[in-house]
């Protein structure tokens, strides 16, 4: 069909070879994924001398995480004079159209092993463990567990000056996060190899208890370090959203970058992930007509 943009959805990615961009390579058509595997969006800068020749762009990771959450440490680092920890997560609503894609990624690394920068240097943690509580703006409290994205293996070498970096996950209803949370234990013991083969089975169960649920999820960024007069500085980020509204976040990335790409000049060429191509601006310009609110510190204040 000689296609001149190709949008990948089609996860899970943690698993998942390259041959969709190989393809889109061959063809000549610029590749935009929403991958938050770790692995595969740190890689796509492999092809990156094979897009230029093609004179395509190739992006992964067009999603919250690296997208949105490198935007947000952009938009505030430049008020710390030293930007020592980021600690964030996102939170989903029960009313979400889930997918059996999402589910298996998350299941993917449940009670696995993984590592991620505590400290300042790698150190090992386990997937949707190290539970605790967050309290949103409008939300309430909302549980999380240790997820493992592209941004642990990203972000360390694109702010060195980072010493911990910690993203984790929760669902909106307390007793599904903690029924999960008990599941990694049994990974984590080796009493289960994996929930993969699991995942069409409890993405049904979740729906049962969508009664119990709304269409309200939540991001939050909790940035630390020190200010130009080294004394401790702190700055909150949040985004709620209402109404079912919140995958349209993730998808926005995509959107945006496909609608430069439709313009006669693309912005530019090559492959690499989703890194300083939308800023928190024009991110939180595109949610502006949707359900959505974004709470944040003043970076200056």
């Amino acid at each position: 069909i000689k296609p001149d943009i190709v949008i990948h959805t089609t996860g899970p990615f943690q698993n998942q070879s390259y041959a969709v961009v190989e393809a889109c390579i061959h063809e000549g058509c610029h590749y935009i994924d929403l991958a938050d595997a770790r692995h595969f969006v740190a890689g796509i800068s492999r092809y990156d001398q094979q897009a230029k020749d093609k004179n395509i762009l190739v992006v992964s990771g067009a999603s919250s995480v690296p997208c949105l959450t490198a935007a947000v440490i952009d938009y505030y680092r430049p008020s710390f004079k030293t930007l020592d920890k980021v600690e964030y997560g996102i939170s989903a609503a029960q009313h979400t159209n889930r997918g059996l894609a999402t589910t298996s990624a998350v299941l993917s690394y449940v009670g696995k092993t993984f590592t991620t920068l505590i400290d300042g240097r790698q150190q090992p943690v386990y997937g949707w463990q190290d539970l605790h509580a967050e309290k949103y703006p409008q939300l309430g409290w909302r549980l999380f567990g240790n997820c493992d994205i592209a941004d642990l293996e990203l972000f360390p070498a694109r702010y060195p000056e980072l010493k911990t970096i910690r993203f984790s996950a929760g669902q909106e209803i307390s007793f599904l996060h903690l029924a999960l949370w008990l599941l990694s234990w049994f990974i984590r013991f080796g009493l289960i190899s994996s929930l993969n083969r699991l995942a069409p089975y409890l993405l049904k169960l979740s729906f049962l208890f969508d009664f119990f649920g709304t269409g309200r999820s939540g991001f939050h960024m909790f940035l630390s370090g020190t200010d130009k007069d080294g004394k401790f500085r702190a700055k909150k980020f949040y985004i709620i959203a209402r109404s079912g509204h919140g995958p349209n976040i993730p998808c926005m990335p995509a959107i945006l970058l496909a609608q430069d790409l439709a313009s006669e000049t693309p912005p530019q060429t090559g492959a690499r992930p989703c890194l300083d191509l939308i800023n928190l601006e024009r991110y939180s310009t595109a949610l502006s007509g949707l359900d959505i609110s974004i709470i944040k510190d003043d970076p200056n204040a």
